[in-house]
């Protein structure tokens, strides 16, 4: 390899070039969550224009190729010659990075889209794209391919219509996954409806086998956000609180119900864009909700104690809630948007929510009762999780191999090389020791099920046997205590058996850890085994299967003839240690499925349906998924 490093090695990559080379910098991954964000960005250019005032219906299809189109009925790109450029104007927006309505040009007073560069990154990232506008009784089109021109502008027809439709195809040269999937694109769009009060989106599935459309139209914007997210729950009072109203050039939404549940569920927005790290608007709810309930609660005698008064995690034991902003001016920290910045978005929301919220509570004083009984009683049981974690805390480096709840340590001390498989029952526990690499594999045996921490405060979660040796285990504490730089092993295997109760498991350790250790997720740190379901001999050669699609495909490969055995594994116990080795432990052989969460709501959404007390949700659930279901006699 040569060691020179001169001028001719610098490239210079013109106009759509650089996406194309660096997709990830642009959409995030070339994955299926990339596939998705193409959508998002050319249906968040119709919302800008919704924002504005000048669209309420948008209409997302699916094609028969999988192609996607968005078609709204706002004003139209403009297709006039845009005079830096020399070019018509839906050209510039559709081949030239960083151009668009929303750089100060008075386009649009507040937008969204992830770096404003959305429609020319699409067009890039497409095998081919097609934007037809309808503007002044005229019906214009221009063509590209892969970001590049394929015909100028031209007027194909008249139209009475008014509006932009973009129809494009993805690149396979680019995208691991070419495949949308409906449900994807139905939850996010379901939230873009609630978050713009009024507009209708449609999404149309029109592929083969797969036809089925949904119209998404709420006019009670967040109020309907709040009931949806609650409808897994039960709430304490019927009433949904609202307020809206604009300070210093910040428009701000915020809308919640309590719940009979112990845990939090608040989704933060700025221009429609999910805020999943929180910011300066989450602190402003958070500070201007205490200080209002606090306030309320001395002045009616409620808290009566003068030194007393409610945590912002009292006061928001039960909460669901959703903060939504508009600022002409974002400014988020890091490129995924996942936090915003700006300092007047604090004092804004925390103003508007006082005085709505101070008002709301004078003139409805029995559910203000309800709201304060909730955080009092929260606060008597947070003095109990105190002392209940206390007893948790690791006090020491876990130097001993075994502790109470039967771990089996790992003889490294190095948490990048440690893992703990977390095993149903003794017997499998018994077998994956056995099959475990000693030096870096922890064995954890769970004695049944464990609390369902949905239905349960952390005082009574602490208290849980299974769930202390978890967290001590780990040695990363939990919830407020919470430190991942503590955490002993930097992969938690979950590895239950191939069947109903394996599966409840499953659910309600991933429940817990969503709940109190959510990093742990976040982090990737969390897997889920794939142990195998047959073992077939044939010819003294033996091959394992992991559903009965795979055993049918082999039966193709290998013929049924001459078939010696074909074992069935009903659980972990089944297995002899190194079959459990070889299948399902060791490094170069097993199948491990990270536990990835891209859509904190959707999870949210599931954990309380499944997990909570509401049966008709999980019912509707089970009705609409049961097709999927892999049937196990």
């Amino acid at each position: 390899m040569s060691s020179d490093y001169n001028e001719s090695q610098i490239q210079v990559l013109e106009g759509l070039e650089a996406v194309r080379k660096r997709p990830g910098m642009y959409i995030g991954s070339t994955s299926a969550r990339g596939l998705h964000h193409l959508v998002y960005e050319i249906v968040d250019n119709a919302v800008d224009e919704a924002l504005a005032g000048f669209c309420n219906e948008i209409t997302i299809k699916i094609h028969a190729d999988n192609s996607i189109s968005v078609e709204d009925n706002g004003r139209g790109i403009p297709v006039g010659i845009q005079q830096q450029k020399g070019i018509p104007a839906v050209q510039v927006v559709f081949t030239i990075l960083h151009a668009g309505g929303k750089f100060g040009g008075g386009g649009y007073k507040v937008s969204g889209g992830l770096h404003g560069v959305g429609a020319s990154v699409v067009n890039a990232l497409s095998s081919w794209l097609t934007v037809n506008i309808h503007t002044d009784g005229k019906v214009y089109e221009q063509k590209y391919s892969r970001g590049d021109v394929l015909t100028p502008v031209t007027v194909i027809g008249e139209s009475q219509k008014h509006g932009t439709y973009v129809h494009f195809l993805p690149d396979p040269e680019i995208f691991e996954e070419t495949v949308f999937s409906y449900d994807i694109l139905k939850q996010r769009l379901r939230e873009t409806a609630f978050l713009t009060k009024g507009l209708k989106i449609n999404l149309i599935d029109l592929r083969e086998g797969l036809e089925q459309e949904r119209t998404f139209h709420y006019e009670g914007g967040i109020k309907e956000f709040v009931a949806y997210i609650n409808k897994s729950r039960q709430p304490l009072y019927e009433d949904i609180f609202y307020a809206s109203g604009e300070k210093d050039g910040v428009l701000v939404e915020v809308a919640f119900q309590y719940n009979d549940g112990y845990t939090e569920n608040i989704f933060s927005f700025v221009n429609n864009i999910n805020t999943a790290d929180g910011g300066t608007h989450l602190v402003g709810f958070k500070s201007g909700l205490t200080k209002t309930l606090n306030d309320y609660g001395k002045k009616i005698n409620a808290i009566k104690d003068a030194d007393k008064k409610l945590s912002g995690d009292d006061v928001r034991e039960g909460i669901s809630a959703v903060i939504s902003i508009k600022v002409t001016d974002p400014q988020f920290e890091g490129q995924t948007k996942a936090k915003l910045g700006n300092s007047e978005a604090k004092n804004a929301v925390e103003s508007v929510l006082s005085e709505y919220l101070t008002y709301y509570l004078e003139e409805n004083p029995s559910v203000a009762k309800i709201i304060i009984e909730k955080g009092m009683t929260a606060s008597r049981a947070r003095d109990a999780a105190k002392k209940a974690r206390e007893l948790v805390r690791r006090k020491t480096g876990l130097e001993n191999t075994r502790l109470p709840g039967k771990l089996t340590d790992c003889t490294s001390k190095d948490p990048y090389e440690c893992e703990v498989y977390i095993v149903e029952g003794n017997s499998a526990g018994g077998s994956a020791i056995k099959a475990r690499d000693p030096k870096t594999q922890a064995i954890l045996p769970l004695r049944g099920k464990i609390l369902n921490v949905e239905k349960a405060r952390l005082d009574r979660i602490l208290s849980s046997e299974e769930i202390k040796n978890m967290i001590t285990a780990f040695g990363t504490g939990i919830s407020d205590d919470f430190d991942i730089e503590k955490l002993r092993y930097h992969k938690i295997v979950i590895m239950t058996d191939a069947d109903v109760d394996g599966a409840h498991i499953r659910t309600l350790l991933l429940t817990f850890f969503y709940r109190y250790m959510p990093q742990l997720i976040e982090e990737g740190k969390v897997f889920i085994a794939q142990p195998p379901l047959y073992r077939v001999e044939k010819n003294k050669q033996h091959y394992y299967v992991y559903d009965d699609a795979q055993l049918e495909a082999l039966y193709n490969e290998i013929g049924k003839t001459g078939i010696k055995d074909v074992q069935r594994y009903k659980g972990l116990g089944e297995m002899d240690f190194d079959q459990l080795r070889d299948t399902t432990m060791a490094v170069e052989h097993r199948i491990l499925k990270k536990v990835d969460i891209s859509d904190a709501f959707l999870a949210d959404e599931i954990f309380s349906m499944l997990m909570g007390d509401s049966v008709e949700p999980r019912r509707e659930f089970i009705s609409e998924n049961a097709q999927y279901a892999v049937m196990d006699f």
